[in-house]
């Protein structure tokens, strides 16, 4: 109990001689620490708004241009404030309070500054329509257009210097509305190859009919959207594709990472969790101070957004009757752990630092060594998370909403993140590749149902052999941000942390660490029926999730470029024909392109499933010559990219359809089409995130250290409840 005598700051006693007060100068001390390093952030987010919000410019910029300003008016013996003060002089007594000398210093100040804005104001309109050019994308792979060559001169003249995280979202285009006539010969385009001659006439009339009649009206408000907000997606389809979910979000929603497959840096689980935890930590340290570079595209001048990046820490997913809500914090200096049925509250920070690898894994081994039993209803708690959500949100409403519930249920939503340390083994098996990935795919998807707070912004796993890997809710984010943290975290952990020969973190043990806090729950019955049935629900979803991970090395991404094929576009070609051989027909294939080009972007679909592609592997399935299926190959995959391009500049169609629809129903409008085009269901959905996306580690050099990435729920499971959702979310 010694951390709870160090959490009481004073105590005092009244005696018949008065009061005695004793002071804890220990907890006096890290309250003074803790109060430091907020203040210390404070400062670090106010300088980092100023940067950020004068860029491309800079406040050197600005003393260069007072400087430049000031000395050339004197020069050319000019007045520098521009006859400001003479003209506030008719009205004002300003020669009273100031001396001539002094108007001008101040009136200069006041002039170059007003300069200095509008040269920032100048420079980010024109950076923002550069980028707002994207022809770039079409040059030969290598080759370089003397179009896009001075683009790119011009992008990097009007960039500043040394950008942060978010220094160009100012400068960032706006996403742009496509024209109703576009989109529906496009749409019509992706229709042909799966249907007959008299679906497509049918299908047709309708798209022509809503082209004529109720698009141009729908399109007027998604104009007027565009004009009003920074993008007229991102914010409906956050709330009507994820937030509106009544459903398990569990499989439905949440996705996985895992693992180096080849490397096991220590066998021990608390010594995994303390340089992995220490890892996550430090990334948050330099998210909060905005240190982390912005992504880029072509030669590190195309910026990406970086919107996704702010909720990704301190952030929960809260349950409501009709609707979640993103629940964000700007600071929280604990994690939750959970094990073996049990709740912790683990701080990160003492002494006003974050705490050291070794003294992490010093908490963790606390907790494993802790046998205490689960509370009565604590150990299947996070089924609620699991479940549908109308009745976690009524029980979170009727249980936790006071006393030591509502203390526990923050210490968790207000956490860093979740930390499970689980108590199953889970690793690569060379001798058993696919069950042994199956099992650890599964476990990472949704584990035991109730071991897992699906809604934290992402859950770190740390298995009982030192394995390790991801669940992360999708709602504030999508696969490449958090990929990117744990891109970070997999080079770090063996390169920077490393391990001593004993298999614990570098370091020494904390004499005086405080304990992990144990979290107090009081779970009447009537909650626990909630619960179980909750992980009901939850155990009959992850029952009815097949998952099959095959592991393929015979080539790679490597030698589809030497034959001059975009890696991409030959997988999705290659899963069309594999489908086609396996069903006998064509099929609506989803794979998800980004559109973080322009502002708070997130997602565009590609329909993988052409014309061009569907004769290819009809030539496949006949005996065609060699010549005449590459020919057909090379048609399909340009045809794919091109596709991929439209969606990544704004071109797309699915977005924009569904953003028709919702304005439909807002308007009390029915539209055939586009109910039948949103009812349409996704057989193949072939998203993908890639690996490497920061040069972080070199897979060249050091190919063990290649994870099999990362992977989701089956789309048709979200297909009929996602269609249920429109329908009744405006009704």
């Amino acid at each position: 109990m010694a951390e709870a005598h160090q959490a009481v700051a004073f105590q005092f006693t009244v005696t018949p001689d008065g009061i005695d007060l004793q002071l804890c100068h220990e907890a006096l001390r890290q309250i003074y620490l803790s109060g430091l390093h907020s203040w210390k952030k404070r400062f670090i987010r106010f300088k980092n708004g100023i940067m950020t919000g004068v860029y491309p410019g800079s406040p050197t910029g600005l003393v260069v241009v007072l400087v430049g300003y000031m000395s050339s008016t004197k020069y050319a013996q000019m007045d520098p404030t521009l006859g400001l003060f003479t003209k506030l002089g008719q009205h004002l007594p300003i020669s009273k309070y100031m001396a001539e000398d002094s108007q001008h210093v101040v009136g200069g100040v006041l002039v170059g500054t007003g300069l200095w804005v509008t040269i920032i104001f100048v420079m980010r309109n024109v950076l923002k329509y550069l980028l707002s050019w994207h022809g770039w994308m079409y040059n030969q792979h290598g080759k370089m257009s003397i179009k896009t060559s001075i683009w790119m001169v011009l992008v990097r003249l009007f960039s500043g210097r040394k950008p942060m995280l978010y220094s160009f979202q100012n400068a960032l285009p706006r996403l742009p509305v496509p024209s109703v006539k576009d989109t529906m010969r496009r749409y019509l385009e992706s229709a042909r190859p799966l249907m007959d001659d008299e679906e497509y006439n049918r299908m047709e009339g309708l798209a022509k009919d809503f082209e004529k009649n109720l698009g141009p009206r729908l399109q007027w408000y998604l104009k007027l959207k565009s004009w009003w907000t920074s993008n007229y997606v991102s914010d409906w389809w956050e709330e009507y594709i994820y937030l509106r979910g009544r459903g398990p979000i569990m499989v439905n929603s949440n996705y996985y990472a895992m693992d180096f497959l080849y490397v096991f840096p220590t066998h021990l689980q608390a010594a995994r969790a303390g340089n992995a935890i220490h890892a996550i930590m430090f990334y948050r340290r330099k998210l909060d101070r905005a240190q982390i570079k912005p992504l880029f595209l072509l030669e590190n001048r195309v910026p990406l957004c970086s919107a996704q990046w702010e909720r990704m820490f301190n952030t929960s997913r809260v349950p409501g009757q009709e609707s979640d809500t993103i629940q964000h914090v700007t600071e929280s200096k604990h994690i939750a752990v959970f094990h073996r049925g049990r709740f912790f509250k683990v701080y990160v920070f003492y002494d006003g630092r974050l705490l050291l690898p070794r003294e992490i894994e010093q908490q963790m081994e606390r907790i494993l060594a802790d046998k205490s039993e689960p509370q009565f209803g604590e150990q299947a708690l996070a089924a609620l998370t699991a479940g549908d959500r109308i009745p976690w949100a009524n029980a979170r409403t009727e249980y936790f909403s006071r006393g030591k519930n509502k203390q526990s249920l923050d210490a968790i939503e207000k956490a860093a993140f979740f930390v499970t340390l689980d108590d199953t083994e889970q690793r690569y098996d060379t001798e058993n590749p696919i069950e042994s990935l199956d099992s650890y795919a599964k476990s990472l998807l949704h584990g035991k149902c109730y071991d897992r707070w699906f809604d934290k912004s992402f859950n770190l796993i740390v298995f009982k052999n030192g394995t390790m890997g991801l669940n992360a809710e999708h709602s504030w984010a999508d696969a490449p941000i958090v990929g990117h943290l744990w891109e970070h975290v997999l080079s770090m952990d063996p390169n920077k942390l490393g391990y001593a020969e004993d298999g614990h973190c570098k370091g020494k043990l904390h004499p005086n660490l405080p304990g992990p806090q144990r979290l107090q729950w009081d779970i009447p019955e009537e909650c626990q029926n909630i619960i179980n049935s909750s992980l009901n629900v939850a155990k009959a979803l992850a029952d009815d999730v097949d998952c099959h991970i095959i592991p393929f090395s015979d080539f790679g991404k490597g030698l589809i470029k030497k034959c001059r094929t975009s890696p991409d576009a030959f997988i999705q070609i290659a899963l069309q024909l594999a489908h086609f051989r396996d069903k006998g027909k064509f099929c609506l294939t989803y794979e998800a392109s980004m559109t973080r080009l322009f502002r708070e972007g997130r997602t565009e679909t590609v329909r993988s499933c052409t014309m061009e592609t569907c004769a290819f592997v009809r030539a496949m399935m006949r005996d065609e010559t060699r010549e005449e299926r590459m020919k057909l190959l090379k048609e399909a995959s340009e045809k794919h990219q091109n596709l991929y391009r439209l969606a990544m500049t704004g071109k797309g169609i699915d977005r924009h359809l569904f953003c028709l629809y919702l304005v439909s129903k807002y308007l009390g409008e029915e539209s055939p089409f586009l109910k039948e085009v949103l009812s349409e269901p996704w057989r193949l959905s072939t998203s993908q995130t890639p690996l490497q996306q920061v040069e972080l580690f070199d897979l060249k050099r050091h190919p063990e250290r290649v994870s099999s990435g990362g992977g989701f729920g089956p789309l048709v499971m979200l297909q009929s409840r996602l269609m249920a959702r429109l329908h009744w979310m405006c009704n």
